[in-house]
C-alpha cells in the first residue's frame, strides 16, 4: 500500500514536466509537434526556433521552404555543420520531410533562424510563426519560448525510468 501511494504522488508530481503549451499542428499529411524557441541571451538580436518533430503521414516527400514570424524582421532555414573541426551555421533552401521518417529541428542541427528580433524572446511567452511547405501549404503554429540553454520540451518520464526512481535499477 505504501508503494502504491508513493507511485500516485510521484506520478502526480511528474505530470507537470510536459509544458501545458506543448501541442501539435496539422496541415495536409503533416503533423508539427511542440514548436519552441530559446529565450534571448542578453541583448541578442537573433534567435532560433525549433520543431521537436514533423511527421509526414502521406506517401510523397514534402519540403519546408519558408518560415515567418512577427517577432523577427528576417527568418531563414538554417543547418549547423562542422567544417575542418569548426561549427558553422549555413542557410538551406528547404528541409525535406520524408514520409514515415520524423524530421527534427533541434539545437545543433536544422533550425529556423530569426534575425533582427523586434524585442527579446522572454521565457514563458508564446508567439505565432507561419510555416510554408511546398505541397501542404501554410500553417500557423504557436512557438513557446523556453529558458536560455533549454533543449526543448521535456518528454514525460517513461515507465522504466519511473520504476528506477521508485525502486532502483532492475536486477
Amino acid at each position: 500500500m505504501k508503494y502504491g501511494f508513493l507511485a500516485l504522488i510521484l506520478t502526480a508530481t511528474l505530470l507537470p514536466v510536459a509544458p501545458a503549451s506543448a501541442e501539435d499542428f496539422k496541415i495536409g499529411d503533416l503533423t508539427i509537434s511542440n514548436p519552441w524557441a530559446r529565450a534571448s541571451a542578453g541583448n541578442a538580436r537573433n534567435g532560433a526556433a525549433y520543431l521537436m518533430q514533423i511527421v509526414n503521414n502521406g506517401h510523397d516527400v514534402d519540403r519546408l521552404i519558408a518560415a515567418a514570424a512577427p517577432t523577427a524582421k528576417k527568418t531563414e532555414l538554417h543547418n549547423n555543420i562542422t567544417e575542418d573541426g569548426i561549427a558553422k551555421m549555413r542557410p538551406v533552401k528547404a528541409i525535406e520531410i520524408n514520409p514515415g521518417e520524423p524530421s527534427m529541428l533541434k539545437p545543433g542541427g536544422l533550425h529556423i533562424m530569426m534575425m533582427d528580433l523586434e524585442k527579446p524572446l522572454v521565457p514563458g511567452t508564446i508567439f505565432p510563426m507561419t510555416l510554408t511547405f511546398e505541397k501542404a501549404g501554410q500553417v500557423e503554429v504557436r512557438v513557446t519560448v523556453m529558458e536560455v540553454g533549454s533543449m526543448g520540451h521535456s518528454p514525460m518520464m517513461d515507465h522504466d525510468k519511473m520504476h528506477e526512481t521508485m525502486h532502483g535499477p532492475k536486477q
